[in-house]
């Protein structure tokens, strides 16, 4: 009886304490985000992108501190905890994991802006977000269409997973020429096209055969998990 009272104290405790942290840190969609961000006193907004993509267009007073970084922890840790933060990256991951380190380092108040910044930019259109940029629609179109088999591999400079799988990438689109036509499509450079398509997430592998798509993965793809598919 006493084992059953102290296991329930301690999960109590436990349940206590996750609900504590979970308070502190919330995930909103843009409106809300936006709301929340200009009524807050004192906000601190955080874009933790890379330096070239902050460049590439950001938030109104945003501060640049990139999640992949080697000086995260020691930026965030000269903002004040005690007063709200903002955060948002590309499409919501960066930011949720520069979130949760933000509340495990004591913050009191974090937004996670879900979507980031595609959302964001989808929710404010303008001359130049319609204007194509990269690679046409049309130009993926007549890439696909080949009687070869197509595989895409959309990437970004900044994605982890994406710097794993470039090496055995570039072999095999030696070792499958003549078989297969492996194109690897920079998402940063072809924002338009990227999110037209409607992905969020990187990296995003496709295999077309004419021109038809029969096979996708979004995230990290092994090398033999790609050769099973073609072989």
């Amino acid at each position: 009886m006493k084992i059953f009272k102290i296991l329930t104290i301690f999960c109590s405790a436990f349940l206590f304490s996750n609900c504590s942290k979970s308070q502190n840190l919330a995930v909103l969609p843009v409106s809300e985000f936006e709301t929340k961000l200009k009524n807050a006193k004192d906000a601190q907004l955080i874009d933790v992108r890379t330096p070239d993509e902050y460049l590439d267009g950001a938030l109104t007073d945003a501060k640049n501190i990139d999640w992949n970084g080697d000086n995260f922890e020691a930026e965030v840790a000269k903002l004040d905890k005690s007063k709200p933060v903002f955060v948002y990256c590309l499409a919501g991951g960066r930011s949720n994991k520069a979130a949760h380190k933000l509340a495990s380092m004591g913050f009191t108040e974090i937004y996670d802006m879900k979507g980031g910044y595609i959302k964001w930019s989808d929710a404010h259109p303008s001359p130049e977000k319609m204007e194509e940029k990269g690679m046409t629609k049309s130009d993926y179109e007549k890439l696909i269409a080949s009687d070869k088999i197509v595989v895409i591999d959309f990437y970004a400079e900044w994605c982890g997973p994406c710097k794993k799988m470039a090496p055995y990438l570039a072999k095999m689109e030696k070792d499958y020429a003549g078989k297969a036509k492996i194109v690897r499509v920079d998402a940063d450079k072809n924002k338009t096209l990227f999110n037209g398509l409607g992905y969020q997430e990187l990296p995003v592998v496709l295999i077309f055969k004419n021109g038809k798509e029969v096979w996708k993965k979004t995230g990290f793809v092994a090398e033999e998990e790609l050769k099973a598919q073609l072989n």
